[in-house]
């Protein structure tokens, strides 16, 4: 009784509840939210300011788009909560109506210290109801929320990193947008903005339609339901039924800084599914699909693990535990049991943590009649994931149904090769195949393709528990199955590849806080320039993870380890491979950021300047603008080159072309 007394005494120092004229109106601490009896829609401000106005609900029955605007009645109930976020309200409309419609329960959180509020809404039916669209937020107008201005954007967010998709940030002149997940609507100016996504992965996969005029954003909607090409699929998305359907709950934010937004955004999502642990520091290594590819052997697998042992780990390159994860990719399949368990222990030998790969989800073979060698009772044809009747085909194999029992026997066999071989680092690959929208499931209760592909990784983490599990093309949600997600597709050593890379940490490097570990895909240092080389390692150490690709076998290209040997063992550029990404400066790139930075708990900070282009650039820019203080004096060392230089107020560099300068900011007392 005391303590749910002291509950009550806390939020009645934030909260205001008002009731007026059939309008309801509930302030905490800084968002106000109100029902609307004229517009029968919602309207959400955070100090005063409206930033979603006329908020209401859509949903679909079979073909008709319905809205909470058209229901006849509402009734506004808050009662106190106290959940996974923490003490707060819940602010209820109920809307009903004499015509043949569901009952429907449109419900926002709001808690006192967030910069976000949460919403979601139920449809009730006794009779039972049936919809493949649900969306909480629609809204025709976003005026309160960013004054327009010429450097008005908004963030395309891609479903997966699969062939080689983009994320953008768009100028407002954009008729039609879709993001996926979560998008940011910002000021790049000013920095304010908003951030808008789900937070919960387990039903549907959510999208956020769009559209602009006049630097301004017209309109924007989020729901659950989306399945077009960008998610991979050729079906719409599956129906939700029973006598109550619940749409995704959604992430509802204003910020002072977008960046901030973001972050906090995958904050609440780690909330929700906390994570994969993992209680070893972040993997530096090596995955043989860099040069090697389908030229891996057994014998050249374990000179390059004896490589690594007497030329890197012994000369900075290695993580804090003092391994190196030294993977076998595609290809592995050709060595037998045996020099499968020799390989991991050699590595084991060497101070290393042997690493492999595995494909769950697909039949690269494409052969329906082919027997499913880990269940003999089926084959292929059975296990498949069919559309419209046929098999679904995507980067050239076959989907399979995650839910099918022959696909749990391959995981029970493939983990129990892997564990008694020897392998504790799984690279799994090409995850998309088991969240695709299909005709059916094996698993009669199983009608999305998200939840197909929840059953699938929920086996996974069953079988592969004790492994470190490092996602390669997937969704980027749900993130809880893995430690690590390669945060674009591939990449090698161009300079073309480093700026690709960093499209992806541009506008997702925020993804670091719902997996362990961003992986930047593996480095290779062959056929490159030196400055390819800085700008390639650069981009790996800053979003998060460092795995070279280079062929260090004794065959392997000399110039690639004389290189390897001058870059990859520098201490100061390898201590910042710490499992932290970081953030862009800016967030209106044309294709990528060229400048990141982050601020270190010391007083230091680091920054990376790249320049993907031909000829070198010079550029001058604000500490201010970089987050520093102006007030402050900084000696500024470059770590590739060791030099050193006095900054304060402007920093003046050239950034020489095809590569990148990366330095430490300190405080000086010059």
């Amino acid at each position: 009784m005391k303590q749910k007394l002291l509950f009550i005494t806390f939020l009645a120092s934030w909260i205001m509840f008002m009731g007026c004229s059939g309008n309801e109106e509930l302030t905490v601490n800084r968002w106000t939210i109100k029902y609307d009896a004229a517009t029968n829609a919602i309207d959400i401000l955070k100090d005063d300011r409206l930033i979603y106005a006329d908020l209401h609900a859509t949903y679909k029955l079979s073909d008709t788009l319905l809205s909470s605007k058209v229901y006849a009645y509402a009734k506004v109930n808050t009662k106190s909560i106290s959940d996974r976020f923490g003490q707060g309200f819940l602010y209820q409309v109920t809307y009903s109506s004499k015509e043949e419609l569901p009952g429907l329960v449109h419900s926002f959180y709001l808690y006192p210290d967030k910069d976000f509020i949460l919403t979601d809404f139920e449809l009730k039916d006794e009779a039972g109801v049936s919809t493949n669209y649900m969306a909480p937020v629609n809204l025709q107008s976003m005026a309160g929320a960013i004054e327009g201005g010429e450097n008005n954007r908004a963030l395309f967010i891609p479903f997966d990193n699969d062939k080689w998709i983009r994320y953008q940030s768009h100028p407002m002149n954009f008729q039609q947008l879709t993001s996926y997940e979560v998008t940011a609507i910002f000021d790049n100016e000013k920095r304010n903005g908003i951030v808008v996504g789900s937070v919960e992965h387990d039903h549907w996969k959510t999208g956020i339609d769009l559209s602009s005029e006049e630097n301004q954003l017209s309109s924007l909607t989020c729901y659950g339901g989306v399945a077009n090409e960008t998610t991979r699929d050729v079906k719409p998305h599956g129906f939700l039924s029973g006598k109550s359907v619940k749409s995704p709950t959604i992430f509802l934010g204003y910020f002072e800084d977008w960046r901030t937004g973001l972050e906090t955004y995958a904050d609440a999502n780690a909330v929700v599914t906390p994570p994969r642990k993992w209680k070893h520091s972040v993997p530096f290594g090596w995955n043989s699909w860099g040069v090697l590819q389908f030229d891996l052997t057994y014998q050249k697998a374990l000179q390059v693990s004896d490589f690594f042992k007497d030329n890197l780990q012994n000369n900075n390159f290695r993580n804090a535990d003092g391994l190196v994860y030294v993977g076998l990719d595609s290809g592995w399949n050709r060595f037998s049991e045996e020099e499968l368990r020799e390989y991991a222990s050699r590595c084991a030998e060497n101070g290393q943590v042997a690493g492999i790969y595995w494909t769950p989800f697909t039949d690269w073979a494409k052969n329906p009649d082919r027997v499913f060698s880990a269940a003999s009772e089926y084959t292929y044809k059975d296990v498949y994931l069919y559309a419209n009747g046929k098999p679904q085909e995507l980067d050239g194999a076959y989907a399979l149904d995650p839910t099918h029992p022959a696909v749990e026997a391959a995981m029970k066999e493939i983990s129990a090769l892997f564990r008694r071989t020897g392998f504790k680092y799984v690279k799994m690959d090409f995850m998309t195949h088991g969240a695709m929208e299909a005709d059916k499931w094996y698993n009669e209760s199983i009608t999305t393709g998200i939840q197909g592909y929840n059953y699938g990784m929920e086996l996974l983490d069953k079988y592969f528990f004790d492994m470190y599990i490092n996602l390669s093309i997937s969704p980027i949600f749900p993130a809880q199955y893995a430690q690590s997600r390669r945060i674009a597709c591939d990449a090698w050593n161009k300079i073309k590849d480093t700026e690709y890379t960093m499209n992806a940490l541009s506008y997702g490097w925020w993804q670091d806080r719902i997996y362990s570990f961003n992986d930047p895909d593996h480095v290779v240092l062959k056929d490159a320039t030196e400055g390819e080389n800085r700008a390639r390692i650069t981009s790996a150490v800053i979003t998060g993870m460092f795995i070279l690709g280079d062929d260090y076998s004794k065959q392997g290209d000399k110039e690639a380890k004389e290189r390897t040997l001058r870059y990859t063992t520098n201490q100061q550029v390898n201590s910042l491979a710490d499992g932290r990404a970081f953030r862009p400066v800016e967030g209106n790139g044309e294709k990528s950021e060229s400048i990141f930075y982050r601020i270190n708990e010391e007083g230091t900070s680091d920054f990376a300047f790249f320049n993907y282009s031909e000829e070198d650039t010079l550029l001058h820019i604000p500490v201010e603008r970089l987050g520093l203080s102006d007030d402050n004096k900084y000696i500024a060392k470059e770590l590739w080159r060791g030099t050193e230089m006095p900054v304060q107020k402007q920093l003046e560099i050239t950034i020489p072309a095809r590569d990148v300068l990366l330095f430490k900011f300190n405080l000086s007392n010059y």
